[in-house]
């Protein structure tokens, strides 16, 4: 089947065409692990996990690698300030009295358990920015080198106005770029171009007391010698060229990505590599809230224990996502995640109560993949499951297609949510706790949380133990 993706470089729907026959390289910008991420950043894991497992479903071998940044994301990198800022590795250190590589473990630790809860593939490789230090001077030298990259007494930077074709990502013109990058106090006189950024950052200036730092071939006229840190945009470029080679064939990111990191992406693996670095670039936008940017302040920046605490299945969310294209906003309400738990649940009970033992449609499949083939359009694909339970066939056949295109959902519609009708049928849980547990259910639903803990206590004091799972619950007795 013929897969197209619209690719932010050429603006244009294309047909996807990889490099080395069924096999794709794929390389998703990853968190940055200095606090634990929102449903937002949440969002865009699920969408690149849609992408690979579709790509699965066509009949592709995925070599999928989303890094780890723990070091060198300064905190004005986003805003094109790239010689600017606190690193947010070290300002985590620092609020959490831990050291960089303990805040690391930790925000890894807690992003990997929530994108597991996601039912998420794990990726071919995940690096760690600060795994491939020797790689990225490798590149860095080969810049300085061939003269794309200058030194100061602060930092080695990258001279844009070398890069062939420099915003070509973006489209903006260079006086464009010049006015958005930044607004903050340009801290070295010595750059050249506004828009230059930082490859290597000496232990000087405003980093002469930078927590994480390494030797390097290169020389601060200030410090005389090369310690220092690597810049964000050079960690992917080498992490990439490392583990897929100089030319990937997809590339997936934020749209936030597209004017700076990625252009600088672009601009320095070609220049150090020589060849094309991306074929197709992917971005997915953003996921609003109420309307409006998540922001910490407003309290809208949700993490996925918020959605469990409410009530909710993690899978709740994923089916959410699914409702949108990758390429459009998503707006994120507490009554839009509740309709989608709702259909959810609604159909993961309807293929449980289908029978077993059938064998897949396969016009049917093919139709669900064909949307999927569309630029991965997953409301589409979505449709197509829907269309299956009300098909014609046989029920047994239904419920073997849609298993089968759940291959790339992972919405995990064959298994049990452990709710209500599960429970009714075991007769080693007591009617009396049955009752209590469903009132309980019915008091979270209505998020009257103190009524759910005072219920959660009579049925421990009656001899159980009742645990939340989403939008139902499990009971066990106690020994």
């Amino acid at each position: 089947m013929d897969f197209y993706f619209t690719n932010t470089q050429s603006k244009k729907k294309e047909l996807f065409t990889s490099q080395d026959n069924n096999n794709v390289t794929m390389y998703q910008c990853g968190p940055t692990l200095y606090w634990d991420q929102h449903i937002g950043n949440l969002r865009s894991v699920v969408l690149a996990d849609f992408i690979v497992k579709s790509l699965h479903a066509a009949g592709y071998k995925v070599n999928f690698v989303r890094n780890y940044t723990d070091v060198g994301h300064l905190s004005g990198d986003n805003h094109g300030d790239a010689d600017q800022g606190t690193d947010r590795m070290e300002k985590a250190a620092k609020r959490e009295s831990l050291s960089p590589a303990a805040i690391a473990r930790k925000y890894r630790e807690n992003y990997e358990k929530d994108i597991s809860l996601l039912n998420t593939l794990p990726p071919t490789e995940t690096p760690s920015a600060t795994e491939h230090i020797e790689e990225m001077q490798e590149m860095i030298d080969a810049l300085i080198k061939s003269e794309y990259a200058y030194t100061t007494p602060l930092a080695v930077y990258f001279d844009t106005t070398k890069a062939n074709d420099y915003t070509r990502l973006s489209g903006q013109k260079i006086d464009e770029q010049i006015k958005d990058s930044g607004h903050g106090l340009v801290t070295d006189p010595e750059k050249r171009n506004p828009q230059d950024f930082a490859l290597w950052f000496f232990r000087a200036g405003a980093h002469e007391k930078a927590l994480q730092f390494w030797k390097s071939p290169f020389t601060s006229p200030l410090t005389q010698n090369g310690e220092g840190f690597p810049g964000w945009h050079i960690e992917c470029s080498a992490m990439a060229k490392s583990l897929l080679g100089n030319t990937i064939d997809i590339h997936m990111g934020g749209v936030e990505h597209i004017s700076i990191h990625h252009t600088n992406e672009i601009a320095q693996s070609e220049a150090a590599n020589k060849k094309e670095y991306v074929h197709y670039w992917l971005h997915n936008e953003h996921l609003l809230v109420d309307g409006s940017k998540m922001s910490k302040s407003s309290g809208t920046s949700y993490l996925l224990k918020d959605i469990i605490e409410h009530g909710y299945d993690p899978l709740s969310l994923r089916y959410f996502f699914l409702q949108a294209h990758y390429r459009s906003k998503q707006n994120f309400t507490w009554e839009a995640l509740e309709a989608s738990s709702v259909a959810f649940l609604r159909l993961r009970k309807s293929v449980r109560s289908l029978p077993k033992d059938g064998v897949f449609d396969q016009e049917l499949y093919y139709e669900f993949l064909s949307g999927l083939a569309d630029d991965i359009n997953t409301p589409r694909a979505l449709a197509v499951v829907h269309k299956i339970l009300k098909s014609s066939i046989k029920d047994a056949d239904k419920k073997a297609t849609i298993v089968k295109c759940d291959e790339v959902l992972g919405l995990n519609l064959t298994q049990s949510d452990s709710g209500v009708d599960t429970f009714d049928t075991q007769q080693d849980i007591p009617k009396s706790i049955l009752k209590l547990a469903n009132e309980r259910l019915e008091a979270r639903r209505a998020k009257n949380w103190s009524l759910s803990d005072e219920m959660r206590d009579i049925i421990r004091k009656n001899g159980y133990e009742i645990t939340d799972v989403g939008d139902s619950y499990t009971i066990v007795q106690l020994s």
